[in-house]
């Protein structure tokens, strides 16, 4: 071998061991990976999990806070020697039942920590902390539940619940033993709620016990708290409202005209959201699914009803913009179908106002068919889809973007939906008028008739309602409030509707919603319900000018609008206008009233607010409506 070749190989030698040398030296001396592997045994990874956001009322009440538990720890590669029958006294649990859990803990990591008793009351924690170093393995992990103080809002609200493998496999931020917004705002404002999580490196001892921060908490993340929220919501008219709903079905929304802000929004029955916390909430769970009333179904915003007399309104609204009825417009006291007719009670010929007034059912019956059938559409069908044009702009048959979870649109049919039942063209007003007194096959939720009302109220816009006001301190701009949404409605179209509104509470079938001198503008709804007792509808907003609260309400199966549901309205407005009621019997009335003794229960084939059935002829007891053969016809 030549000396130049040895020079190469010798070369080529030294390279390599100078490489290996660096390699050693990095690893050993700069890398500290290696030494954090090689510190497992005596180290331990704790996820620090942030406060979760606090949750407040527009008026800065607290209603959402943090309460403090403990999960226990396990990692069973570390559990030797473990006296099983003191551990089990102190964690009151069994000895099958230690055996089960511990096989669970090894099946998912024999090496990593995983619980072994969840959301552990402070005051068990205190004993069970005094003696968990002789418990090789075993740790205590702090966590937070949710605590409401004013046990109301529980469907605004919402709960938590812990993540699965399939959120988990959606989302990479989650893993086992996080939780996450299940329904209400703490779903919808999950990622403003939640925070972010970090993990702190503690040194322990061989009896398990924490002895430090490794290397000075140099390899830590903090964790960082959620956001708080303000809400738009009045807790103290939330409460109220609760109370006057308790035994009875229905729901209610409230909202300020001027800025779409929900002052309240409720579905009854109701439960304490306190009991869908901790370990008690699969269980409550549960008991609730079960529930014959429905307690968990949210009824202010899934439920369809027929919005009944309360309709007149807006099918009315478009049908003056149109120009095919005015103030003065009048019509026969009676609609005629075939050999069927609806009437009214007797009384002077009226006009647009008056007929809202008494809420004459054969007054709009007739508007529905002078609007669809009009001449100037060319074809029923052409004029049912300006109809409906009007009133998908009032936020009907079609998701208004609330800030909350499960919205549903409600039903307004399009003209196909009549061409599949009747044949193209061989359909028109007469064959679905029903549609025009709020019946038929219209299902609307009590916030869309919260937010149609707003719109009169604002004579032609709404904003869209929502319940979060503000989040840490600045206005909430995660959604587009401030987006100003027009009806097809001119301004000027408004006021011969509120006109007529002002008049059923001051002289027509609202009476008993006055109080003091406030100008309160409403209209009752006595809608037919094919599965049950008639339903009560109100909606209103006060004061008439310079609006400051809209709300509708639907109490199911109890009848008249102004028993029911205008009192309850009217409350309402009353201590959010003036902060006080000065109706004691009325108020102590409705809050005695049991409604649910005769609710149909599970047997009788009910379905929870149901769309109405195609062929009927329907009702508001307001103003009777009487159903005669009209021989004559025949």
């Amino acid at each position: 071998m030549n000396p130049n070749s040895r020079i190469v190989i010798a070369g080529i030698f030294t390279v390599v061991l100078l490489i290996y040398l660096i390699r050693l030296f990095y690893v050993q001396v700069l890398n500290e990976q290696y030494k954090l592997s090689a510190n497992n045994n005596v180290i331990r990874y704790v996820t620090d999990y942030p406060a979760r956001g606090l949750i407040y009322d527009r008026k800065g009440e607290l209603m959402v806070f943090n309460e403090a538990v403990y999960d226990l720890m396990v990692i069973p590669r570390q559990v030797k020697e473990l006296d099983t029958t003191e551990f089990c006294r102190l964690a009151d649990i069994s000895k099958e039942e230690f055996i089960r859990r511990m096989q669970k803990a090894k099946k998912f990591s024999r090496f990593k920590s995983s619980i072994f008793e969840k959301q552990i009351p402070p005051e068990q924690y205190a004993l069970l902390q005094e003696k968990l170093y002789k418990f090789n393995g075993f740790y205590v992990l702090p966590r937070t539940l949710r605590k409401y103080p004013t046990k109301s809002a529980a469907h605004a609200l919402g709960y938590i619940g812990e993540v699965d493998e399939k959120l988990i496999a959606k989302d990479p931020y989650y893993q086992m033993g996080d939780y996450i917004g299940i329904s209400g705002i703490e779903q919808s404002y999950e990622k403003e709620l939640r925070g972010k999580r970090g993990v702190r490196i503690v040194m322990v001892d061989v009896h398990n016990r924490e002895k430090g921060s490794f290397e000075d908490g140099k390899y830590d993340s903090v964790s960082v708290a959620g956001e708080d929220i303000m809400l738009t919501l009045d807790a103290k008219l939330q409460a109220y409202a609760e109370t006057l709903m308790q035994n009875k079905a229905g729901g209610i929304a409230a909202i300020e005209p001027q800025t779409g802000e929900i002052l309240a929004i409720l579905s009854s029955p109701t439960y304490d959201p306190n009991i869908m916390v901790g370990k008690a909430r699969n269980k409550n769970y549960a008991l609730l699914s079960t529930d014959p009333y429905k307690s968990l179904f949210n009824r202010a915003m899934m439920a369809y009803y027929p919005p009944g007399s309360t309709f007149k309104l807006a099918s009315a609204l478009s049908a003056v913009n149109e120009h095919i009825v005015g103030p003065g417009t009048s019509y026969p006291h009676s609609f005629v179908v075939g050999s069927k007719s609806v009437k009214c009670h007797p009384h002077p010929p009226i006009a647009l106002e008056g007929s809202i007034q008494y809420s004459c059912n054969p007054y709009f019956c007739n508007v529905f068919r002078s609007f669809v059938d009009n001449k100037k559409y060319g074809t029923s069908e052409n004029g049912y889809r300006v109809w409906r044009e009007y009133i998908m702009s009032f936020g009907v048959g079609k998701k208004i973007g609330v800030d909350m979870p499960h919205e549903l649109p409600g039903l307004l049919p399009a003209p196909e939906f009549y061409d599949k039942i009747y044949g193209k063209g061989r359909w028109k007003a007469s064959t679905i008028y029903s549609l025009g007194i709020g019946q038929g096959e219209l299902g609307i939720t009590p916030l869309q008739m919260a937010n149609i009302t707003a719109v009169i109220a604002n004579r032609g816009y709404y904003y869209t309602p929502h319940i979060v006001k503000a989040i840490s301190g600045k206005p909430n701009t995660t959604r587009n409030l401030s987006e100003k949404h027009s009806s097809k409605v001119a301004p000027e179209s408004f006021t011969v509707v509120i006109d007529g509104m002002q008049k059923v509470v001051e002289a027509g079938t609202a009476r008993v919603a006055r109080f003091g001198n406030t100008v309160i503008c409403g209209k009752t709804g006595t809608a037919q319900n094919p599965h049950g007792k008639d339903h009560s509808l109100f909606v209103g907003f006060a004061p008439r000018e310079n609006p400051k609260i809209a709300v509708a309400v639907m109490v199911e199966n109890s009848g008249f609008g102004a028993t029911w549901a205008a009192p309850i309205a009217s409350l309402m407005m009353e201590l959010y206008l003036t902060d006080t009621i000065t109706r004691p019997d009325l108020e102590k009335r409705i809050m005695e009233g049991d409604l649910l003794k005769d609710y149909p229960l599970p047997g009788t084939k009910i379905k929870i607010a149901p769309p109405a059935k195609r062929d009927s002829v329907w009702q508001e007891t307001e103003q009777p409506v009487v159903l005669t053969e009209n021989k004559k016809q025949n």
